[in-house]
């Protein structure tokens, strides 16, 4: 009974690995550009002649315009098919990783970083969607949970190769040659990608209109696991994103005092703790689902105290034990922010997860944009004053949490009547 599976489901299999290996493939490389500014932050305030705040605003409109296509995106692979969706996606990306090599100036360069965030946004929906099509369904959650380990990885090609060659053979090769990954990727996508196995074609999906659109979100935000979701990714997610997607190269750079390669290894610690700390948070919940709030809370705190710890350090700057610590438990704020999906998802019937995990996924992105501006305007305004500009980190966290304990009563008690209400319709099932 071990390989059966249910009526209907896809058969899996050596062609639906290389099918899906095909369109992780594009997540993997839309990660790598996502990722980039982070290791060339520094590069790119001297090449465009600006100030933190304007520096910050590359990261933030692309987050902004990765956080707005979330819904739209979730509708677009309904109707056009994750083939389209994702080719569509790998040409929007790869042309703004192109646009950016060649920018001449600042607002090119920033028009670039927007067309990437779009096309960015239309690729993780689709690689999930790929693999419920493609597995049966007792292998989604292994999947879901391989797809996002690849995205890591292209995250670690970002922090140690894509580095290397951008102070080896400068700005232009490097971002250009890149560039070329992206005209690969969407070469296999348009010539072997399949949307589906023969004989498993989707229903239609029928077009309802913008009314049905407002409603879906309406009756998703009224389920207070919704919220709840939203305000753990909000707390969760940003302080590790932030200092991934730019400021952690500056701060270890500028006001920690150490090289590049130092603190390029360090980025990497980051990613590395997250692909360890993500395997373990998801055994946790998935045998102990009250571990949820706890593991969410211990991270919040864990990432407080220790960046209190490094920015309040008295000597001038903090050790390096101090610092991979701190690049350690950063590790954990990525997969804490996912335990956000598992409140939402409960609250909400089939027909509306996508909705609610849009909405769910805007709140770290949020979170990160705002922190990102902060981050750079106090920066300027206090004269690269490293310590008083990651305050802001400490605000959004306390904002955050306040919703959380506000929420989770509501949530957790919700829920529970819906886990009764479904056992005892279970109960009363003729058979």
């Amino acid at each position: 009974m071990r390989n059966a599976t249910l009526p209907g489901d896809p058969p899996g299999g050596r062609r639906a690995v290389a099918v899906w290996g095909i369109g992780v493939s594009v997540y993997f490389v839309a990660v790598i550009f996502r990722t980039s500014l982070g290791v060339a932050g520094l590069d790119a305030a001297d090449r465009f002649h600006v100030n933190a705040s304007a520096l910050s605003t590359f990261s933030i409109l692309q987050l902004l315009v990765y956080a707005g296509m979330q819904i739209p995106v979730g509708l677009l692979v309904d109707r056009l098919g994750t083939k389209k969706v994702l080719s569509i996606g790998a040409v929007l990306f790869t042309a703004g990783q192109l646009g950016f090599a060649f920018s001449p100036s600042y607002g090119m360069a920033l028009a670039s970083r927007a067309l990437l965030g779009c096309g960015d946004a239309m690729t993780f929906i689709s690689v999930l969607r790929l693999g419920t099509r493609w597995f049966p369904v007792r292998r989604g959650p292994l999947v879901a949970q391989l797809a996002g380990l690849v995205g890591m990885a292209g995250n670690l090609v970002s922090t140690l190769l894509l580095a290397r060659l951008l102070h080896g053979i400068g700005w232009t090769p490097a971002f250009g040659g890149s560039a070329l990954a992206g005209a690969v990727v969407l070469v296999l996508a348009l010539l072997f990608l399949k949307d589906h196995p023969e004989g498993h074609e989707p229903e239609p999906f029928p077009h309802r209109g913008a009314a049905y659109v407002r409603r879906q979100i309406a009756a998703s935000w009224r389920e207070p696991g919704t919220r709840l979701g939203l305000w753990v990714h909000f707390t969760t997610q940003f302080p590790a994103m932030v200092f991934l997607l730019l400021w952690g190269l500056p701060f270890l750079v500028q006001a920690q005092g150490l090289s590049r390669a130092t603190a390029g290894g360090l980025l990497t610690l980051v990613v590395l703790s997250n692909m360890v700390v993500g395997l373990v948070y998801g055994q946790i919940v998935a045998r102990h689902h009250a571990a949820r709030l706890p593991l969410v809370l211990g991270t919040v705190a864990a990432t407080a105290v220790v960046w209190a710890a490094t920015l309040l350090y008295p000597a001038d700057r903090a050790p390096m034990w101090l610092l991979v610590v701190l690049c350690s438990v950063l590790g954990a704020c990525g997969p804490a922010s996912m335990i956000g999906f598992d409140f939402a998802r409960p609250a909400n019937p089939p027909e509306r997860q996508g909705t609610a995990s849009g909405i769910t996924n805007m709140g770290g992105f949020v979170a990160s944009m705002t922190t990102l501006f902060a981050i750079g305007v106090l920066l300027d305004a206090t004269g690269d004053n490293y310590s008083v500009a990651f305050s802001a980190v400490f605000v959004l966290q306390a904002l955050g949490v306040s919703q959380i304990l506000r929420l989770r009563s509501r949530a957790v008690r919700r829920e529970r009547e819906r886990l009764v209400a479904s056992r005892v319709e279970t109960v009363h099932v003729p058979a």
